[in-house]
């Protein structure tokens, strides 16, 4: 159980205590992560040789009850036969191998008690990382953020913020006017137009005027 006495030593009070205590949280949450990834793999092979112990155990058990099984059935097999020393022999392996197959129990439970406790650590282990895991990908956000504005900061383009939000109020400004001018112009072209067309029907007028006294003087003279 060695392998998981880190689990005690890296709770969030003491992950947010040396935090605080160094220049950079990112370097130390990345040496608790690569430490708690070694321990789980260590934690998870010692589980795979655990659960290989357990069903070893088992299998001795297994066997040892076929034996025991198989004993019964000479003992039995002598008596029928009359061969009492063979049956005492036979019944004498049994009852050893029931005491033995007795204590392989125990040592089963015991193996099977172990593998659960082992197995609990490995997963407390497991939240443990995703939890950390998971802060140093906030702590991530948050350092670039802070670096992104401080470099905003102590750029020029942000120092000269206000001389170029004037700059550009200017450049607005000319452009304004340049559009007053414009439009201004087109107003006084528009004009002239209207008062050429207006000189230039009247004039017609005129004309078709004398044209229509011509003709009717023409008219009453014929």
């Amino acid at each position: 159980m060695g392998i998981f006495k880190r689990i005690k030593d890296i709770t969030t009070a003491e992950i947010n205590r040396l935090l605080d205590q160094i220049e950079d949280p990112i370097t130390m949450l990345n040496h608790y992560v690569r430490e708690m990834e070694a321990g789980i793999a260590k934690g998870q092979q010692a589980l795979s040789n655990q659960i290989f112990l357990e069903k070893k155990q088992l299998a001795l058990i297994l066997n040892t009850e076929k034996m025991i099984a198989k004993r019964t059935r000479q003992a039995k097999l002598a008596v029928d036969q009359e061969e009492e020393a063979i049956a005492k022999l036979a019944l004498q392996e049994k009852l050893s191998l029931e005491k033995k197959v007795t204590l392989y129990k125990e040592q089963y439970e015991t193996i099977k008690n172990q593998t659960g406790a082992l197995c609990e650590k490995l997963n407390q282990l497991k939240k443990k990382y995703n939890e950390l895991q998971h802060k140093r990908l906030l702590l991530l956000s948050r350092l670039n953020v802070a670096q992104s504005m401080k470099q905003m900061h102590n750029t020029s383009v942000f120092l000269r913020t206000e001389t170029i939000t004037k700059g550009v109020a200017r450049a607005e400004e000319r452009i304004l006017m340049m559009e007053a001018e414009v439009e201004a112009n087109s107003r006084l072209l528009q004009d002239s137009q209207i008062i050429s067309s207006y000189m230039k029907d009247a004039a017609l007028e005129e004309e078709v005027q004398k044209e229509l006294e011509n003709l009717k003087k023409t008219r009453i003279l014929s």
